[in-house]
């Protein structure tokens, strides 16, 4: 019997790895700070504006650390970058809970930050991205599903937890196991390259001739790439779009919860999660190797605002609406993260594609640092606009208005992908 390749393939392992650390790192990174907010709101009665300020320079923070990853990676190793960044993680929520001065806050929220940029997106890619080339959007697919998971995980654990141990206690028990684990992963499966091990991308034999699917494309060194018109329109596209999207989430439990019921908008948000990880993993299997991955962003964002739409025609009653709504946005919730760095596979040269995806996901998770605040400005003026009282209209309208430049932003690129299209076939005829 032969062994199949792609079990065995040690990219795949490190794909598990990558998983498990999206895993701790959004459901630390990203889940906490909305539960953090509160806990220490009612432990001092700082103002949730001095607060939310804290959270926002988490984000923001972490955005600049996601754009050094590759550099990072570069100079010290996959594995120390990740193990330096969750101890500052483990520590910063630890900081977060003994904070007793507003300047303690925004220290914790530095450090938390060093580990948010340093396991969330920008690090998932640059670990997986360099162990495959065709499979690379069923990898990554994969690899990012964690990030859903620890919503899910998360997200009623930081709320039970806390209740059972208090602040100071919890956060220290989960920065142990976050520890404990994130470390034997980062030592058994990121301290090595396809390089040092002699192999190929997708485990292909040394001698097999690697695929032609990049597009032709000249390197873009320095600020060059910060120029290029496939770039700025991927990195609009995808910070348009994440704003969008983080924007909604946000205010969606509010604004479902008087037609559901509390408990049936908290299984609403969980079936947007479930529906994230279905949406990411079909099209990581079955997106066409050729196609234009940018039609599949434009029709994942189309999806995403006919949600939003249809969730503004349910007024806020109609359950059956809302649920179709819900289901729509849904579907196409979880490619959002994912795809662009895809897009870029395919459209920069290989020397350019881990600086460009890190430099494009640290751009959107600085502009989605605004959205909650943003959105609720949206809320807050729609009511004196004459619209709903809850402001529903304003936040779905504005979703869909995010989603739409989005949509733009990914088509306006269209034409430097056809000239790339066109240089590949010359190079190849």
């Amino acid at each position: 019997m032969f062994k199949n390749p792609v079990r065995t393939f040690y990219g795949w392992r490190v794909t598990a790895g990558a998983f498990v650390l999206a895993v701790f790192g959004w459901g630390i990174g990203f889940y906490g700070p909305p539960v953090w907010l509160g806990a220490v709101h009612a432990a001092h009665g700082w103002s949730i504006a001095l607060i939310s300020a804290a959270v926002t320079t988490h984000f923001l923070l972490g955005a600049a650390v996601g754009a050094s990853v590759p550099q990072l990676y570069r100079r010290f190793g996959a594995a120390r970058v990740t193990m330096a960044g969750s101890l500052a993680m483990a520590s910063g929520i630890v900081a977060w809970a003994i904070a007793i001065s507003p300047w303690q806050l925004f220290a914790a929220a530095a450090l938390t930050a060093i580990g948010w940029g340093s396991m969330s997106a920008p690090a998932i890619n640059a670990l997986v991205s360099p162990w495959f080339f065709r499979a690379r959007p069923a990898a990554l697919g994969m690899a990012y599903n964690g990030g859903s998971i620890g919503g899910v995980i998360f997200s009623p654990l930081w709320v039970a937890v806390i209740g059972l141990l208090g602040f100071a206690l919890s956060t220290a028990t989960i920065g142990l196991v976050m520890l404990v684990t994130v470390w034997t992963i980062a030592g058994l499966l990121f301290s090595r390259t396809p390089q040092q091990m002699g192999l190929q991308a997708d485990g292909d034999a040394p001698n097999r001739a690697q695929p032609r699917t990049r597009l032709q494309t000249a390197a873009l060194p320095g600020a060059r790439l910060l120029r290029d018109r496939k770039f700025l329109t991927l990195a609009a596209g995808m910070a348009l779009g994440l704003f969008a999207q983080i924007g909604l989430v946000a205010h969606l439990f509010t604004l479902l919860s008087p037609a559901l019921g509390a408990q049936n908008a908290g299984f609403a948000m969980g079936l947007v999660t479930a529906l994230a990880i279905v949406g990411r993993t079909a099209m990581g299997w079955l997106m066409p190797a050729n196609v234009d991955r940018r039609l599949v962003a434009c029709a994942g964002y189309a999806l995403r605002c006919l949600g939003s739409l249809v969730l503004l025609a349910a007024g806020g009653t109609s359950v059956p609406l809302i649920m179709t709504g819900i289901m729509l946005f849904g579907c196409g919730f979880g490619n959002a993260t994912s795809l662009p760095p895809l897009i870029a596979q395919m459209e920069f040269a290989e020397e350019d594609t881990p600086r460009a995806v890190s430099l494009i996901v640290a751009s959107a998770q600085a502009a989605y640092a605004f959205a909650p605040a943003m959105f609720g400005v949206i809320r807050d003026f729609a009511p004196a606009m004459g619209l709903t009282a809850d402001g529903g209209v304003g936040v779905f309208v504005g979703a869909a208005a995010f989603q739409t430049l989005a949509i733009a932003a990914f088509y306006a690129g269209r034409g430097e992908r056809r000239r790339g299209v066109a240089a590949t076939r010359a190079a190849i005829g």
